[in-house]
């Protein structure tokens, strides 16, 4: 699959060639030729539970009909167990823990923490790759999910909402599509099972599809009713339980949930993918599947084994480009940003701390090793990072007095966490179950994950893998320092790190804005703020979205303009206006 990228930079090359001269039109205020179109379907707690990855449970004709034509990759990692950390990973190409977003929900559960809220806190040179895109004539659509442990500047999207889509950009502008689905979440084995409140800010199932009726799908009922669940598995089934977890009725029962859940998933993508094919854009666009961590079940979400973190993905190329085949590489959530770069033919970012598994930027040599880390999840703490070559996960245990096992409230809603918990306390646990319920944790683990995939025999104490052993503990303290990682740092002491002593969170500065003649120029004191502006006409219209302000542009006498700042992890400016008839 080496030569994968150079095919597919041959692909991009043609396709430019041919429409770079007859399809030029303007974008805002630049001209772009027509570039691929790109579309991420993106599912929450997701392991490699479907048919094109060797799981036959429950049949998924939309994914495996992108996998026949697309290419798999096995090998794809998220930079921590949980999905707001793996979404600042994916959002900038940098490590989690190297920005201040290492844990869970940096503005929640503080009357149990104590602490203040606050942001992931990037350099001031770091921009979301939407924005990134937007400024290469993108349209970008994030429908609808954020939680990046950041606000998302309003320069980010042209359109982040349950509406997003790519059918509301301009005509011929090439787009960069988010579709996020929510059936296949942790939330969806609660009890009880089949009802699905709405909730705008969750994005769940009822309003998904009141959305996409908007789009010309249909379905605009407000619940799901337990009558109306799709029942897409027998209850006889057999699963394939993992071996943490009791053969029980209750593990079965939500294991049945689990793959109903997968199955609705995948009608939900099979609904976007024939929309693109009803707008005939199929062979336009790179289309790619992936999940934000692995799986729902509990020793699986929140922790770095590798059912926490692996994920399947799935990339369609336009003309079927190398159908039906498997990409080994290993990949993580840091190398998504710089890959994006690289496909529209665009450098890498120098702040980004990943590498382009694709496109123009491929580096010659893969990556040999993935990173991870886990600290406060929720009301919980703990601090463990993991480094993982194509075999070995090493793990190493920052506080090794502690449990595995932290009780947390979400996770012990799932009936099987209940169960597990039951069964200790009646001391009803096999010794492989037991192991996540230790008093306390080795400072070192090693594990050979193709020879043991549930990572449940520690090799570390084991003279035959010292050298392994040894090799992968340097790479984890080489990595820790390149990223300037301070693993067990009290968040406290983080927050004031990432506000440089500050006592609350820092402020964008207001943005400055000169009209000369009709000209605008616009300047923001905060080194490396974003600045988004509008432009409402003397006849009254309003620009849809922020546009990303790069460099001074025209308006029409009497036009208004609305101009805010923000840079990632400080607080944003308050929106200024000028009307220019008043100039």
């Amino acid at each position: 699959m080496k030569g994968l990228s150079v095919v597919i930079l041959t692909f991009l090359v043609l396709i430019g060639c041919q429409t770079k001269k007859e399809n030029k039109e303007s974008v805002g205020s630049e001209k772009v030729s027509k570039k691929l179109n790109i579309l991420w379907l993106v599912t929450e707690d997701m392991g490699a539970y479907i048919p094109p990855f060797g799981d036959h449970t429950v049949k998924t004709p939309n994914l495996s009909r992108l996998a026949n034509e697309g290419v798999i990759y096995p090998n794809l990692y998220s930079t921590s167990g949980v999905c707001a950390p793996s979404r600042a990973a994916i959002a900038t190409g940098m490590y989690p823990s190297s920005i201040g977003g290492n844990h869970m929900r940096t503005s929640s559960h503080t009357n149990k923490t104590g602490l203040k809220k606050y942001e992931a806190v990037p350099p001031s040179s770091v921009k979301m790759i939407s924005e990134l895109l937007r400024t290469e004539g993108y349209y970008t659509s994030n429908n609808y999910k954020e939680d990046y442990q950041f606000r998302a500047p309003v320069t980010a999207w042209d359109e982040s909402s349950a509406y997003a889509h790519w059918r509301n950009r301009k005509k011929d502008q090439p787009f960069f599509s988010v579709f996020n689905f929510t059936e296949t979440h942790e939330s969806g084995l609660f009890e009880p099972y089949g009802f699905r409140q709405i909730e705008t800010r969750n994005y769940h199932l009822g309003d998904r599809n009141y959305v996409w009726k908007k789009n010309g799908l249909s379905s605009s009922k407000n619940r799901m009713t337990e009558e109306e669940t799709p029942k897409h598995l027998s209850k006889d089934t057999k699963f394939n339980i993992p071996p943490y977890l009791p053969d029980t009725e209750v593990t079965r029962n939500d294991m049945w949930k689990l793959y109903n859940n997968i199955a609705e998933m995948d009608k939900q993508v099979g609904a976007v993918l024939k929309q693109l094919e009803d707008d005939g854009l199929l062979e336009s666009t790179i289309i790619v599947f992936y999940g934000d961590h692995g799986g729902p079940l509990p020793r699986q979400k929140r922790l770095i084994y590798d059912s926490g973190l692996n994920t399947p993905m799935i990339i369609r190329f336009p003309k079927k480009l190398h159908a039906g085949t498997k990409d080994d590489q290993l990949i993580s959530f840091v190398d998504f940003a710089p890959t994006l770069l690289s496909l529209i033919d665009v450098a890498p970012k120098n702040y980004m701390q990943g590498q382009a598994f694709l496109g123009a930027y491929k580096p010659k040599e893969e990556r040999k090793y993935i990173h991870a880390a886990a600290d406060r999840f929720d009301e919980v703490t703990d601090a463990i990072r993991a480094v993982r070559d194509k075999q070995f996960k090493y793990i190493r245990n920052y506080r090794t007095e502690q449990q595995y096992y932290l009780p947390l409230g979400y996770r012990e809603k799932i009936p099987t966490m209940q169960e597990l918990l039951k069964l200790r306390d009646a001391n009803q646990l096999n010794d492989i179950q037991k192991q996540w319920f230790r008093k306390n944790k080795p400072k070192e683990e090693l594990f050979d994950c193709k020879k043991d995939p549930h990572e449940l025999v520690n090799l570390a104490e084991d003279p035959a893998y010292r050298k392994k052993l040894e090799e992968l503990r340097s790479e984890m303290d080489t990595w820790l320092a390149k990223i300037e990682d301070t693993p067990n740092l009290p968040e406290k002491e983080l927050i004031t790190k990432l506000w440089n002593g500050l006592d609350e969170k820092p402020k964008t500065a207001q943005p400055i804005i000169s009209v000369t003649g009709n000209k605008v120029t616009i300047e923001c004191d905060t080194k490396g703020a974003s600045i988004g502006y509008k432009v409402k006409t003397k006849e009254g219209k309003l620009s849809k979205s922020w546009n990303v302000y790069q460099e001074p542009f025209s308006v029409e006498n009497g036009a208004i303009i609305m101009v805010k700042s923000h840079r990632i992890g400080f607080k944003s400016s308050k929106v200024i206006t000028v009307n220019t008839s008043n100039l």
